[in-house]
């Protein structure tokens, strides 16, 4: 049953996250399955954050927050849990989400089957991440709509629920697991909740037209409401340069954030190659993404704006050969910061 969940988790994991896919298996065992089944159960927190709503959402949320202590009983409970949220999500669910909603009590068994050591990093991130949509859910009016957030510190308060977390759960789980790492954690604690956060703020600027068509948008109204937008309005072709100048603006705050990213990443000890590229992937991808972005009025329109393949491979294998110098990864950085979207490869 072991080996059975762990195949499970493996197998599901490409098909509900493309980058997670290719740096979780650079981390070494059993840290990589660790946070394989971490991952896995946040993805279940975010489907039933987008995939369902009103009271079931709150009710499901919490539940999922209790089952991931593993208290006595929860076996049963969570295979209760996955018939009732499966039905509660929308028809419209991505099938590898609705998939591993259902397969909830695979993940947990698996969960329980690794090191003791695992486990209060996963719970809290999981309690605290399911916590947090909750309260979003009240502050909204439990709809499952959320049109704008009131400030940019709000924005930052979700990315720190969805993702600053998961930063220091991280962090958690590389202390445990590796001596050299734990000796940093002076500079690697403060932060991991940015590491998170830039990731988010990434993705909710990149899939901003995608949240719109679904009834929801992350970014601040007061940020909105100075260039003349509201979540309805964002979208208009005939105000395009205004949300334009809005994401751009946004764009330079993800920056900042990502800056944060970098030096948490720089923390990790050269001695552990497979921990940097871990970070430093998604972490250039991010880069990659906010220029595809910045000045784009292509992000506003229904086809995603996405980096490509051939720049992943470019970033990975760059990456790779500049892991143990912190002097070529900042390099490379200041240069992938300021590419424009016509190709990398020539120029890096």
């Amino acid at each position: 049953m072991k080996e059975q969940g762990a195949s499970f988790c493996r197998t599901q994991l490409p098909r509900v996250s493309r980058t997670f896919a290719l740096n979780i298996p650079l981390l070494p065992e059993p840290l990589d399955l660790a946070v394989t089944v971490a991952y896995l159960l946040c993805r279940i927190a975010d489907t039933l954050e987008d995939e369902t709503s009103g009271q079931d959402q709150g009710a499901l949320l919490e539940e999922l927050g209790t089952l991931v202590s593993l208290a006595p009983g929860w076996e049963a409970q969570a295979r209760s849990f996955a018939r009732r949220a499966r039905l509660a999500l929308r028809d419209e669910a991505p099938p590898a989400e609705a998939e591993l909603v259902l397969e909830t009590l695979t993940v947990l068994q698996t969960l329980a089957s690794l090191p003791s050591w695992v486990h209060p990093p996963i719970a809290r991130c999981v309690r605290t991440m399911t916590g947090g949509m909750r309260q979003m859910q009240r502050l909204h009016g439990g709809s499952g709509q959320v049109m704008g957030l009131p400030d940019l510190q709000a924005t930052f308060m979700y990315c720190y629920y969805v993702a600053g977390v998961v930063g220091e759960m991280l962090t958690g789980l590389f202390i445990a697991s590796s001596p050299r790492v734990a000796w940093r954690h002076e500079r690697l604690t403060p932060r991991a909740p940015a590491f998170g956060r830039a990731l988010q703020l990434t993705n909710i600027l990149k899939d901003v037209r995608e949240d719109l068509d679904r009834g929801c948008c992350w970014l601040p109204r007061d940020r909105m409401a100075a260039h003349g937008l509201t979540p309805a309005t964002l979208a208009l072709p005939a105000l395009r340069s205004r949300a334009v100048a809005l994401m751009d603006e946004l764009v330079e705050v993800a920056r900042r954030e990502l800056e944060v990213a970098l030096e948490y990443s720089l923390a990790l000890p050269r001695e552990e190659p497979g921990l940097r590229l871990f970070c430093l992937y998604p972490l250039f991808f991010a880069v990659a993404t906010l220029d595809a972005v910045e000045g784009n009025p292509a992000v506003l329109e229904p086809e995603p704006v996405k980096i490509d393949r051939e720049t992943v491979v470019t970033l990975m294998r760059l990456t790779q050969e500049c892991v143990d110098s912190d002097e070529a990864l900042r390099a490379l950085y200041a240069r992938c910061s300021r590419i424009p979207r016509d190709g990398m490869e020539a120029r890096l």
